[in-house]
């Protein structure tokens, strides 16, 4: 007796289980079919053929939201983050021909320590407004140029507003600079500025207001070829200041990434709307290169995931023909990386530098890193 009523009750218990199991299961699949579907975390990511990439020598220190120009066989990267409570004040030199960090020299004290704008006639290097300071201090409109022979630094008009990560380029003579985020750091600048320029001083006294570009905001490609100028990609809206904060901690606001494309010829009347990126890309300032009638852009940050919210990084290689201005994608870097910095050298495409993803199956921004890496292009 004992023992038959030990084996109802485990029977019971085991019952009891089972029906209690089969509940939930059927509790969670109700939840779940009131949400829309699941989105993988990688969901983003764009098919596209592996590259062989070799690992080069590291840079000196890791890098966010720096910046780089690259003059023949050397390339200048230029401060950026090291950590969030940590930014550099220095330039780190690359010999592309005996692929080594070759020299370091100091940037003015009082010059902006990232989202700069940049950009050079290949031998002066200019540097125009940007963040001062770490976390999420406010910017400077100071503006600066670098002899890149004699490693003199000297000043130039200041930009007329400061901005953050303004699309920067040298055109027909002249140093435009536009979009950008404003004093908040998350307002988007639509105001384009330029100002003449030889030998690495300033022609006018003061900066010339151009035709205003139709989106704004920071983190763009901003190339000049063949007598047009490009800007591509970016974002609305950034991290700002924590109100009340000492430090000016970042705290995340709303942000819109988009893959625009606009073009501006050299009658300088209209900008022209392009056929936009293969998916919403920032943070690509100075992750572009010009091979071959074309440009080719490394990585950067797409919209966030829609339902986790979760930043998702890029990780794909894209190029823009110029012949046909259309889009493809030509490889896959090593992991998922925003704010690379990119140069070209003997047939290989490099790459040095950003916030690195966490993992093949994660693309959330992590790690800041100073890998350097490379491979060869074959297009």
């Amino acid at each position: 007796m004992e023992m038959s009523n030990t084996l109802m009750n485990l029977q019971k218990e085991k019952w009891a289980k089972i029906y209690i199991t089969t509940i939930n299961i059927k509790a969670r699949a109700t939840t779940i079919g009131k949400k829309k579907r699941f989105l993988s975390a990688t969901f983003a990511d764009l098919p596209a053929p592996d590259l062989a990439w070799e690992q080069m020598p590291s840079a000196p220190v890791p890098r966010l939201d720096g910046s780089a120009i690259q003059i023949n066989n050397l390339f200048y990267v230029l401060s950026g983050y090291g950590t969030l409570d940590h930014v550099h004040s220095h330039v780190d030199v690359f010999n592309f021909t005996d692929n080594t960090w070759c020299a370091k020299f100091d940037t003015p004290k009082d010059m902006a320590n990232s989202h700069l704008g940049v950009a050079s006639d290949g031998r002066y290097i200019y540097v125009v407004s940007g963040q001062y300071g770490p976390q999420c201090r406010a910017p400077t409109s100071r503006t600066y140029v670098l002899d890149t022979q004699t490693r003199e630094w000297q000043s130039l008009p200041p930009l007329p507003a400061p901005r953050y990560a303004p699309a920067t380029q040298l055109w027909k003579g002249r140093l435009h600079v536009m979009g950008g985020s404003k004093e908040n750091r998350h307002t988007p600048g639509l105001e384009h500025w330029s100002i003449a320029v030889k030998d690495g001083k300033a022609l006018d006294k003061e900066w010339r207001t151009e035709i205003p570009i139709p989106r704004g905001g920071p983190h763009r490609a901003c190339v000049a070829i063949n007598d047009r100028l490009f800007v591509i990609g970016g974002q609305e809206g950034d991290f700002m200041a924590k109100p009340g904060s000492p430090i000016f901690k970042c705290s995340r606001r709303h942000e819109v990434v988009y893959g625009d494309v606009y073009m501006l010829d050299a009658e300088m009347k209209k900008w022209e709307v392009l056929p936009p990126l293969p998916k919403p890309n920032s943070h690509i300032e100075c992750s572009w290169v010009v091979v071959n009638n074309s440009i080719i852009i490394t990585g950067g940050t797409t919209e966030k995931h829609p339902e986790t919210k979760r930043m998702i990084l890029v990780g794909e290689v894209f190029q823009f023909h110029l012949d046909s201005l259309t889009w493809s994608v030509i490889g896959k870097l090593p992991y998922r990386v925003k704010t690379t910095l990119a140069g070209f050298w003997d047939g290989y495409l490099y790459f040095t530098s950003g916030q690195r993803d966490r993992g093949p199956d994660n693309p959330q921004p992590k790690k800041v890193i100073g890998e350097l890496w490379r491979t060869k292009l074959n297009i």
